[in-house]
């Protein structure tokens, strides 16, 4: 990790406008890393201390797979994306949770995650109008649950306490975070996310790292040749599950799954609760020409939260940085500019995005 942007905290990354006045002014951060771990870029504070929330999930889901449960319970790909997942509590990702439950040789009760009204709209409506009373395997965090599960029994360690903080599987997927962002184990805090399992804090920089090493594995697993080590093998099998799962990862009409979509296998993106998020980007001309020698990682987070103006940040960067082509960023309009109505569908306002992405000197 070498040199950070200097920190432009008091700028605003996204201001929004009603009329010609303005409304609401976002401060954020952003930091772009190759997978060597060197900052290349960013705006506001790149080493600000981060809770990922579901950012980490990767990282997280690393740690099930080198506990041995995959090998033991025959979990596939599609299990691995929604162990990465922020779902939408769609019929699919229901089903496929009650499916790894059965993998594993447990039942719904023995999760320790709650139930929560869905991320999706149209779940929502669904289950009102049918009066439905959703339960854990409805969390949008269930995969991730079942994978801890497995990852416990894998260990051969109880599952009755997997989610708390001194659970040898806790532990395990600790320890591996701490490497996955290339950090000693004690830097890296922990707090409790909003599905009750244990969630990292470490600098925003870092999550960039984390999503550069993923597009990296991939593209070092996809070309062959020299002898792939095992974390980097397990690195592109995340990288391959979410990008070629899209739809378990979020949900129809969900930021994650269309960004994946449109680009075909090129970038991976996770959102984090409290709009934090991390991309990852496969070698590209586009790459090198940011400086890197070839994967990139890019991540971002919004002070106050704010999922929306997350997404029209994120979309930003990806077009200043130009990644992609034209049509593939257009997939995302509807977040980047998104249309401002009022009740009777007449635009009132628009987003403008006043910040300079600031290259670190010899990156």
């Amino acid at each position: 990790m070498t040199g950070r942007p200097t920190p432009t905290a008091n700028e605003p990354a996204v201001i929004t406008f009603r009329g010609d006045s303005l409304e609401n002014s976002y401060i954020a951060h952003v930091a772009v890393v190759d997978a060597d771990g060197t900052v290349l870029m960013g705006f506001g504070d790149a080493s600000r201390k981060t809770l990922a929330r579901s950012a980490a999930k990767p990282a997280q889901a690393l740690g099930v797979l080198e506990s041995g449960a995959f090998e033991r319970f025959d979990f596939d790909e599609a299990d691995l994306a929604l162990m990465c997942a922020s779902h939408s509590s769609e019929s699919r990702h229901i089903e496929r949770t009650l499916s790894m439950l059965s993998k594993v040789g447990r039942q719904e009760s023995d999760l320790r995650c709650g139930s929560h009204v869905p991320i999706s709209d149209a779940v929502h409506r669904e289950w009102i109008k049918r009066d439905f009373v959703p339960t854990p395997v409805c969390s949008n965090c269930s995969g991730k649950h079942v994978g801890m599960l497995g990852g416990a029994q894998a260990l051969g360690q109880s599952i009755g306490d997997y989610h708390l903080h001194d659970h040898p599987v806790q532990q395990l997927v600790k320890k591996v975070v701490a490497e996955a962002v290339n950090l000693p184990f004690n830097a890296v805090d922990w707090a409790i996310d909003g599905c009750n399992l244990p969630t990292p804090a470490f600098p925003l920089d870092r999550l960039a790292y984390l999503y550069a090493s993923l597009a990296h594995a991939a593209d070092a697993v996809d070309a062959g040749g020299a002898a792939i080590s095992p974390r980097t093998a397990s690195l592109a099998r995340i990288f391959h599950a979410m990008t070629r799962y899209p739809e378990l990862v979020a949900g129809e009409g969900r930021f994650c799954t269309l960004l994946m979509q449109a680009f075909g296998g090129a970038v991976v993106g996770k959102l984090g609760a409290d709009a934090c998020y991390g991309i990852g980007i496969r070698a590209t001309d586009q790459t090198r020409r940011l400086g890197a020698k070839g994967a990139i990682g890019l991540s971002v987070k919004v002070e106050d939260g704010n999922m929306d103006v997350l997404y029209m940040l994120v979309s930003e960067v990806l077009e200043r940085l130009g990644i992609g082509a034209a049509e593939q960023r257009a997939a995302l309009d509807a977040f980047h500019h998104p249309r401002m109505l009022n009740t009777r569908g007449i635009v009132v306002g628009h987003v403008e995005y006043p910040f300079t992405l600031r290259s670190v000197s010899g990156a």
